[in-house]
């Protein structure tokens, strides 16, 4: 095969006169007068800010809120904030098993022990100590209908000493609580302790470090008692979250090793050790400064968060990939050092920024997903891209302004890139790849493309929002936590997957009759959904003290109309179910479990029942409890998921419009990415993974990042085109200028986030695996795809056609 440019003689590009807006130009020639005509004061201020931002990334901390994991503005959150207080015991929740491997609960060493536990648990910052329920705190009691009446107390006496007939009481007064299947195992070989949390230590009015909290659990509790016959099983969103912060300290190995990876990367690209330095050098700082940036303006890293100084890393030597191909490519051409960083600068200013702006619009979009950790998420991303522009747009072309290119560089680029010292297998390589701007092969690879979103988009139908699998499924399924929820799973009747529903009223009311009834259909009809195994409320509380003052008679087990009989019944009840006016009441749902199809199912009847019961009476109110919270978030997540879409292919789009004034090249950019997104859905349904506030980000990650390869690519063309070869002459003379780069700048973005596949916590790996699908084969798309598609769309280019074409 003919090599397409074997006759061309190919100018130098910065001798190109590009067509850039004038304004771009004029903004350009300013920072290139400034940048290399007062490079000693810009190393100066270059040096001067990282100090400063250096010391504030110091005292950036790793954290958690509980606040910030919820969709705080949505009406069923509005209407669980609105009643917090009353809630607190069945929202944010700790449940610690206490077990005794050798026995049952009935056993004077082990309650003694479930004593210490309790107290030691107690006196832990962050508990919310008034509303912690065992069977140690005075809050836990029994009942028993008599020929006298109604006879009750403690379950544990305060007179216990151990003594066989006081296990003997205790053993009659579980039985009589009604505690057995929730906070006494059905086996009775276990037992519950309920720790509910406060978000701000009200001591010192510092919010609740989840991390620390773990800690403590963990030193405390599981390793101080968890021997000798006694095993600790612990759930919640606090440990959760604990588990996910003690994980992600872990992300420094992974940190290291992708240094050390990008390193050699960028050695073997470039041969030279002046250029590597200088990059790993300029992006190491860019680190820096997000995490400073990120820490004045009071934010901290959580466990979602401490995965964008990969990325910031990963975008910036990626990018800085095309200033070394670039410059190597200058000096061969004959400048010197000085004028070799001004011209890189000069080329990779306009569309490296659109490129840069582009990852920033990626990233911004998720501010849509009302969730601050999403939210946050998304600020320390845009600000990592922002720092991004200076360190690697300004600092580095004056850092190599000095350091140069090597001589063994220089020799390596130019083997790569001349036709005599190319393999042959290069040659021909790139020669058939150029046959993709021919007719019949450019249909043909648009033909594949389309038929790959047809297949993605059948098989993202399967596609969920929410969990798909029973525990957290932020961490591993054999990870200790998820092995605690199975235990728990088995061995109570009540889940720890808890879906609230409170019920408004007038204050004073919540027990009498028009509630009470609503409540009771409302408890039948949701008693039936698939996936709700138990109920508990006030309504259940009163038929039971109904029937036990008329002598235990189970006729009487149901509600009253008279004012009189309910009034005396909500008398002798726990306000475990009602707040202290009597203006609201909870209904408790336990699920069995938190899957996504659990969730709708059971937000769905709920709803339903609310349009066609609320009343003058009574109003029922989404959405309490772990549970509930979850749903909502789900129900977020869907609404934004595809206006987040919209949005960064919208503003993409525009972007990239704006930069080359071409609807053609446009769609030949955008499209490649949509069939890598559909494609990437399709993928996460068949590995079961849900969309959520995990894994949601990555679509928005990818997209920015994405086009970066194809406005690169694009810009070589177009520029080749300018000095009058066909689209088949230029596409060549791109492959063989800044092909590998492009391929080197995919693979150096997949490895720096590959490494989080070897993280203990499962949404870190998901994430890593999702993006580096997505960086690799966005790659694969802009290579293959655009110039099919630019064939297609402008036959004339075929012919040498120039700018014209390209609108």
């Amino acid at each position: 095969m003919t090599d397409p440019t074997q006759s061309k003689e190919i100018t130098p590009l910065s001798d190109i006169d590009l067509e850039i807006h004038e304004g771009v130009r004029t903004i350009a020639g300013r920072i290139e007068h400034v940048l290399f005509h007062r490079r000693l004061w810009v190393l100066a201020v270059f040096c001067i800010v990282s100090i400063f931002l250096g010391w504030h990334a110091a005292r950036i901390g790793l954290e958690a809120s509980f606040q910030k994991m919820i969709p705080a503005s949505h009406p069923y959150i509005e209407n669980y904030l609105k009643y917090e207080g009353d809630l607190r015991k069945m929202g944010n929740v700790l449940r610690i098993v206490v077990e005794n491997t050798g026995g049952d609960i009935y056993d004077k060493d082990f309650l003694l022990t479930l004593k210490k536990i309790n107290d030691e648990v107690f006196y832990i910052p962050g508990v919310d100590r008034g509303n912690m329920k065992s069977l140690w705190t005075p809050n836990v009691f029994w009942r028993e209908v008599t020929e006298d009446g109604i006879v009750g107390g403690l379950v544990i006496p305060d007179d216990f000493d151990g003594a066989p007939e006081s296990i003997g009481q205790v053993r009659r007064n579980v039985a009589r609580s009604g505690t057995i299947g929730s906070l006494v195992a059905n086996d009775q070989r276990s037992t519950v302790i309920l720790v509910p949390l406060v978000e701000r230590d009200p001591q010192t009015g510092a919010q609740v470090d989840y991390g620390l909290l773990s800690e403590r659990l963990e030193r405390m509790v599981r390793a101080k008692y968890g021997a000798d016959g006694v095993r600790i099983h612990i759930t919640g969103f606090a440990k959760i979250i604990g588990d996910l912060i003690e994980g992600g300290r872990d992300m420094a190995s992974f940190f290291a090793a992708t240094f050390v990876l990008t390193i050699g990367l960028l050695y073997f690209y470039s041969r030279c050790w002046r250029s590597t330095a200088s990059v790993i050098f300029c992006c190491s700082l860019a680190v820096l400064w997000q995490l400073g940036i990120v820490r004045l303006m009071g934010y901290a890293l959580d466990p979602y968060s401490i995965l964008v100084p990969f990325l910031t890393f990963a975008i910036g030597v990626s990018h800085a990939i095309q200033n070394i191909n670039t410059m190597a490519a200058e000096r061969l051409q004959g400048l010197s050092d000085f004028d070799a960083s001004k011209a890189t600068f000069r080329l990779l200013f306009v569309p490296g920024s659109i490129a840069l702006l582009c990852d920033a619009v990626g990233f911004s979009t998720l501010l849509v997903i009302d969730i601050g950790v999403i939210r946050e998420l998304a600020i320390s991303a845009s600000v990592g891209v922002m720092v991004i522009i200076f360190t690697k747009m300004f600092l580095l072309p004056v850092l190599m302004s000095y350091a140069g290119i090597s001589e063994r560089g220089l020799r390596h680029r130019a083997s790569k890139v001349s036709n005599e010292g190319t393999s042959a297998l290069r040659r021909w390589t790139r020669n058939t790849m150029s046959r993709l701007t021919e007719p019949r092969w450019a249909l043909g690879v648009v033909v594949v493309g389309v038929g790959i979103l047809g297949a993605s988009w059948w098989i993202a139908r399967d596609l969920r929002v929410g969990d798909l699998d029973p525990g957290a499924p932020e961490l591993r399924a054999d990870s200790r936590y998820n092995k605690d929820v199975a235990f728990l799973t088995a061995n109570y009747a009540n889940s720890a997957d808890v879906f609230v529903v409170m019920v408004k009223t007038k204050p004073d009311a919540c027990g009498t009759y028009p509630v009470t009834s609503a409540v009771e259909r409302f408890q039948a009809v949701m008693g039936d959904v698939d996936g709700v195994v138990g109920i508990q409320s006030l309504v259940t509380e009163m038929k039971t003290l109904i029937a036990a003052v008329q002598g235990g008679n189970l006729k009487w087990y149901g509600l009253s109309r008279d004012e009189y009989v309910s009034s005396g019944a909500l008398k002798m009840t726990r306000q475990d179910y009602y707040n202290h006016d009597c203006s609201m009441l909870s209904v408790l749902l336990f699920l069995e479990d938190h899957k996504a199809d659990t969730l709708t199912r059971v937000v769905s009847a709920a709803e339903k029942f609310a349009a066609e019961n609320n009343n003058e009476h009574v109003e029922f109110l989404l959405a309490a409890g772990n549970a509930g919270i979850e749903a909502v978030t789900n129900i977020v997540v869907k609404r934004a998921e595809r206006l987040m879409l919209f949005l960064v292919y919208g503003i993409v789009a525009l972007l990239v419009w704006w930069e080359f004034k071409s609807w053609r090249a446009t769609v030949a950019l955008v499209l490649p990415l949509y069939i890598t997104s559909i494609l990437c859905e399709a993928i996460m349904a068949k590995l079961g993974l849900g969309v959520k506030v995990a894994t949601l980000p990555v679509i928005a990650l990818g997209v920015g990042i994405g086009v970066d390869y194809g406005i690169y690519i694009y810009n070589r063309i177009e520029n080749y085109l300018r000095m009058g070869m066909n689209l088949k002459e230029a596409y060549y003379e791109t492959l063989r200028t800044t092909g590998v780069a492009i391929a080197v700048t995919a693979l150096t973005l997949a490895l720096g986030v590959s490494t989080w596949l070897f993280s203990d916590i499962k949404f870190q790996a998901d994430m890593g695996l999702l993006l580096a699908f997505m960086f690799l084969w966005n790659m694969v798309g802009a290579i293959l795809m655009i110039p099919a598609i630019l064939s297609l769309l402008s036959p004339e280019l075929r012919a040498g056609s120039t700018k014209p074409a390209l609108k």
